[in-house]
């Protein structure tokens, strides 16, 4: 598969194809903020962590203001960097240490973002998560050569509104299947 800067999948949900079975990609969807020639960087958008953001808060000696943002969850971003926090938000705002995806989404990895989430003056909407996915150069392209994703424009609310369980066959369904009932079987002509 040869991209160009054209059909680069930044801004794009991958959504695992039910052959992934056992490892840590199961039923995920990642939502792709980097995709170049260098490689592709993205988080896991269902997987939820057992940590809660107070843990967050108290590593960082920040104080929310609010009860119902210290207990919202973490998830897990991908196996990359594990120990280390991401914000995906929208707007994208003015944060110290964001990688712009596009008018819509960024990616930052600064106290800044967290402080002013403990204090109710963070982006309209957010997900914090533990580490990330990560492929070096031309390794998604060749994943997807081997039937291992999908892929489909990304949608907000699928990010942010809709429930853990139903993301993964909701980003299926914009690719216009019902992923749950995909042969684990492939072929290539």
């Amino acid at each position: 598969m040869n991209m160009t800067v054209k059909n680069y999948l930044k801004n794009n949900f991958l959504i695992a194809m039910p052959s992934m079975q056992g490892d840590g990609f199961s039923k995920t969807v990642t939502y792709l903020c980097q995709h170049d020639k260098y490689g592709a960087l993205g988080l896991v958008i269902n997987k939820q962590h057992s940590m809660k953001m107070s843990a967050i808060f108290d590593q960082l000696s920040i104080k929310a203001l609010s009860l119902e943002v210290a207990e919202t969850a973490l998830f897990v971003g991908g196996p990359v960097q594990p120990e280390r926090g991401f914000v995906l938000h929208s707007p994208v705002g003015n944060w110290n240490s964001t990688l712009k995806v596009n008018e819509e989404f960024a990616l930052t990895s600064s106290k800044d973002i967290l402080e002013a989430i403990a204090e109710n003056r963070g982006p309209e909407k957010w997900l914090v998560a533990l580490g990330y996915a990560g492929w070096e150069a031309g390794q998604l392209e060749k994943e997807i050569q081997r039937n291992a994703w999908l892929h489909s424009e990304a949608e907000a609310h699928i990010i942010f509104e809709e429930p853990l369980t139903q993301r993964w066959e909701l980003a299926g369904h914009r690719v216009g299947v019902d992923i749950s009932l995909m042969s684990t079987d492939a072929g290539h002509c």
